[in-house]
């Protein structure tokens, strides 16, 4: 008997895809196991110890005990032998050993030496979990339909203890059945791919498609082209700059025409606030309090941040919550020299026992210092939200956050809610949203091959914030702000809901032209075509193709629709002050159409001597401070998803413990996730832009109290 379990055959050297079924009993696994081979004409192995038990039950009135686990493991490993010679491309099994191995240890507390490590070495290519959301069908040898949930555990954790590659399959039998239709032929795709059994297992539970993946290898491999910068976007070349009067009427346009729109504000906030406190961190693993002195360090490593948060201490929002804190532990605290003062109150800010605010998100921080109270991010949206973003006296705000950070926000929000509604005299209304696993990006190494980490599984990354593209695609409002978690002010908030509201208020017109000339293009004649060519040369800041006038009539309507018929978004862009990231540009594609967008530097090739100067010459940067129309004239809501430029992503290098590795972001949110919008730049002034990426940010006026 030995020699016949060691002849088990290894799936891994035979052209086969073998497919084994594995779950407690009665949940659908033989008639899963007959309709997969129907489907994929092939055969399918049945289950030896049902006959070899009935049999045995009809001779001797007897049921299954111990000595029957090796019988009916010879039994089995014998029919699937047999099956296998007459498989076309698949076999599908409907038990295995493994199960019989479980079943051995569940009720006998023992399973035979020989039966376990025949278990753990037969080898396939995937297993199938049955689940027990069917209902339970006796029969003379089934035991009871009590207990299914912890059989289930125990057999979910059999095949996680012995590294087995499976998905579960849960719904009745027709879900179920396609689905195991489809997971298979994935499964033939992805060794193609030269993916193992166990990587495509990852790669299914993590929920990213094969062709997002191949599209994502083949970007490492041969690169992603840089941007083409025909030259900065300036006023009046491609950005409108309104007088002051211009920006109060296009917010009472606004004010005027909002009662019939839904608005809601959209604030990307998932990400931890890490990079505020860099220098911190990095001064706590460096220094040494009692071999160096503070001041010695600075000089050391000409570090001026740390100098200039010291100096600024005690006007950051968290000095006095994190000064009490450390007077109750040291009881002694003002006695201390000054630096270990110092010293203690930074590892304090940064320790995970005590405020732990680099892991903490970025919109929960203390921000701002008012005569009453101290006030997060997030509370300074909700106000903002009230002034401008609201209609008949309610306001919608949306969060993309982590997952587990929902309930800190949520924390934050339910202690402001109410005081910010008395005071705005506006209901509003909170949702939240999470970055779709399904949107991460496959990880590789140097040499362009998947990434793995110290347990050999598949390294995957957040794809950026491009990936938002999605939960913003979700949002069901007329109009959207869009404006980020660290974007906010303590003081002139009145001036700030302005510039949005004549933002919006100039979304409004444009769109109102936009829809009619869609309204009416069907009727337009020869003659009138010229009036929306203006518009869109002229408003839209868009090309027509250059032997426009050869089209019939219908052709010349057809692509005047598919120029009109797209999402709009209103941009603010603030002066250049020499910050880092987007700023506005002509750019030309790779079909040789110029049109406005929003680059990031990593887009440009800044070793071409070319592109570097019209980086150079650029006058103006992205704030991220956008509005948006998502519905078309029909007030149908558009599928973003088909104006992204999939070509416009960023490849980025990291590492992850020590070793390097290369990732994919997708093309950003306000990048190329928008590329193919409506666009149109308005210069807004530099107040309204007062970000906190660095933790002495938050010692500027705009974060200060007057």
């Amino acid at each position: 008997m030995e020699e016949n379990l060691k002849q088990l055959p290894n799936a891994g050297a035979i052209e086969i895809i073998k497919i084994a079924l594995f779950g407690p009993e009665s949940t659908g696994k033989t008639t899963l196991a007959k309709q997969l081979a129907e489907h994929f004409k092939t055969a399918w192995v049945p289950e030896f110890a049902r006959d070899y038990l009935q049999e045995k039950w009809e001779k001797t009135g007897q049921i299954c005990d111990v000595d029957d686990m090796l019988p009916i493991a010879y039994g089995q490993t014998k029919l699937e032998n047999d099956s296998l010679s007459i498989a076309n491309k698949h076999l599908f099994c409907d038990t295995n050993l493994l199960v019989t191995k479980v079943f051995s240890e569940a009720y006998y507390n023992f399973c035979d030496p020989l039966l376990d490590e025949a278990a753990r070495e037969h080898k396939y290519d995937l297993f199938f979990l049955t689940d027990i959301d069917v209902p339970w069908e006796k029969d003379d040898l089934r035991d009871k339909a009590e207990g299914r949930e912890s059989v289930f555990a125990v057999f979910k954790q059999a095949l996680i203890d012995n590294n087995k590659p499976f998905i579960t399959l849960s719904g009745d039998e027709n879900l179920r059945l396609n689905k195991a239709i489809a997971i298979i032929n994935d499964l033939a795709v992805s060794k193609k791919m030269e993916f193992s059994s166990l990587d495509f297992a990852q790669i299914y539970e993590h929920g990213i498609s094969l062709e997002n993946i191949q599209k994502q290898l083949n970007f490492f491999k041969n690169g992603i082209s840089k941007t083409i910068l025909v030259e900065p976007a300036t006023v009046p070349n491609g950005i409108l700059k309104l007088s002051e009067n211009d920006f109060h009427l296009k917010a009472d346009f606004f004010d005027a025409n909002k009662s019939h729109l839904k608005l809601k504000k959209f604030v990307p906030a998932s990400g931890a606030a890490s990079r505020m406190f860099k220098f911190l961190s990095t001064f706590l693993s460096e220094f040494d309090v009692e071999h160096e002195s503070i001041n010695a360090y600075i000089n050391r490593k000409k570090d001026s941040e740390l100098s200039i948060f010291i100096v600024g201490l005690e006007k950051f929002p968290f000095f006095e919550e994190i000064d009490k804190k450390l007077k109750e532990v040291f009881p002694n605290f003002n006695s201390l020299e000054r630096d270990y003062k110092n010293y203690y109150f930074i590892k304090f800010l940064l320790s995970s026992d005590y405020f732990d605010f680099a892991n903490k998100p970025k919109g929960i921080l203390p921000f701002h210092k008012y005569s009453d109270h101290i006030a997060t991010a997030v509370e300074e949206h909700l106000y903002e939200c009230a002034y401008y973003s609201s209609s008949n006296g309610n306001s919608h705000l949306h969060f993309t956050v982590s997952e587990e950070h929902q309930n800190q926000f949520e924390n934050i929000i339910n202690g402001v809610k109410n005081k910010v509604e008395k005071e705005s005299g506006t209901i509003i209304s909170i949702s939240y949203s999470y970055q779709n696993k399904a949107t991460d990006a496959i990880a590789v190494d140097l040499a362009n091959k998947p990434f793995r980490d110290e347990k050999e599984k598949l390294v995957f990354r957040p794809g950026g914030h491009g990936a938002l593209i999605e939960n913003l695609n979700n949002l069901d409002a007329d109009i959207i702000f869009i404006k980020n978690i660290d974007n906010v002010i303590q003081n002139n908030i009145e001036k700030i809901a302005l510039y949005k509201k004549a933002l919006a208020g100039i979304l409004i017109e444009l769109q109102q032209q936009v829809f009619k000339h869609l309204n009416e293009i069907e009727k337009t004649k020869e003659d009138d075509m010229e009036e929306i060519i203006t518009f869109v040369k002229n408003k839209l800041n868009m090309e027509v193709i250059a032997d426009f006038s050869k089209y019939s009539l219908q052709d010349k309507i057809s692509y005047l629709k598919n120029i009109l018929d797209r999402p709009i978004r209103i941009c603010g862009m603030v002066k250049n002050e020499s910050e880092t990231g987007g700023g506005p540009f002509w750019i030309r594609d790779s079909k040789g159409n110029t049109s406005l967008q929003i680059v990031e530097t990593s887009q440009i090739d800044l070793q071409n001597p070319n592109q570097a100067d019209i980086l150079n010459k650029a006058t103006h940067f992205n704030p991220v401070d956008l509005v948006c129309g998502i519905r078309n004239y029909k007030n149908e809501k558009f599928d973003l998803t088909h104006f992204i430029d999939h070509n416009s992503g960023f490849i980025v290098e990291k590492n992850k413990n020590g070793q390097p590795l290369k990732g994919y972001e997708l093309p950003g949110l306000w990048n190329g996730a928008m590329a193919k919008w409506i666009t149109v730049f308005v210069e807004v002034p530099l107040f309204t832009f007062n970000p906190v990426k660095n933790v002495n940010d938050l010692l500027k006026p705009a974060h200060q109290p007057q």
